[in-house]
């Protein structure tokens, strides 16, 4: 009884509010904007691992941590800014021995430069690393700028509309924005993997400035829709 009350005032309250509306707006053109942009990434996140098991403890995580610095300082990444540490831990194992472990967050700025990064860490037989995310710097100014491209669209195509009939629009009087944050894109690795010993096999340069492998681009998309009042000319 309790749902069928409840289910009751909200047609009476649907109702009344489209009573409202068409009171005030006697005549109204609802329509929708869309607007969409592709983005090519420009910041590569990598999660690096060192591990004392991948050398059976030949190899200390210090020693491959010094190693894999300097090799970074020589391909030209400013490892203050773009090497930051995520964790460090200590599994204990049979005979009280213990394996350290060192997780690292590499960020890079081109696919050329994850490309090289990738195959001198494999050189080092560092080949605990994965892509974490692909993003861009300026992805909120970007999402705010699409929004605004969608409305203007929306107003656009009630202006066409809206002429079509020999009338014109007056006020925007509703907007309704239901858009999910764009997702980070993510990739297997794998593939990722297969792709760059691929091309680094194949003779490709070291010093080339083409980007031996390619990531998606960021697709944002907005939709809105809106509800213009009708005018006559």
């Amino acid at each position: 009884m309790k749902r069928i009350l409840l289910l009751t005032v909200g047609v009476l309250c649907a109702m009344t509010a489209a009573a409202q509306t068409k009171e005030a707006y006697p005549s109204y053109i609802q329509v929708n904007g869309h607007a969409e942009r592709e983005v090519t990434p420009d910041e590569f996140y990598l999660s690096i691992v060192l591990d004392e098991r991948d050398s059976k403890g030949k190899i200390s995580v210090e020693n491959q941590r010094h190693e894999m610095v300097s090799e970074l300082k020589r391909l030209g990444v400013d490892v203050e800014k773009q090497l930051k540490v995520a964790n460090l831990s200590s599994s204990f194992f049979k005979k009280k021995s213990s394996v350290a472990q060192a997780k690292y967050q590499l960020k890079l700025n081109s696919a050329a430069e994850v490309a090289k990064v990738w195959q001198a860490l494999d050189a080092l037989n560092i080949s605990n690393v994965s892509i974490q995310k692909v993003t861009h710097s300026k992805l909120a100014q970007f999402k705010s700028e699409i929004r605004i491209e969608a409305i203007r669209n929306a107003r656009e195509n009630a202006r066409t509309l809206a002429e079509a009939i020999d009338q014109q629009i007056g006020p925007c009087f509703y907007i309704y924005d239901a858009n999910s944050d764009v997702l980070p894109r993510y990739y297997d690795n794998s593939v990722m993997v297969r792709a760059m010993m691929t091309k680094d096999a194949a003779g490709i340069e070291e010093d080339a400035e083409e980007e031996v492998v390619e990531f998606k681009t960021i697709k944002l998309e907005y939709n809105v829709q809106t509800k213009f009042v009708l005018e006559s000319r």
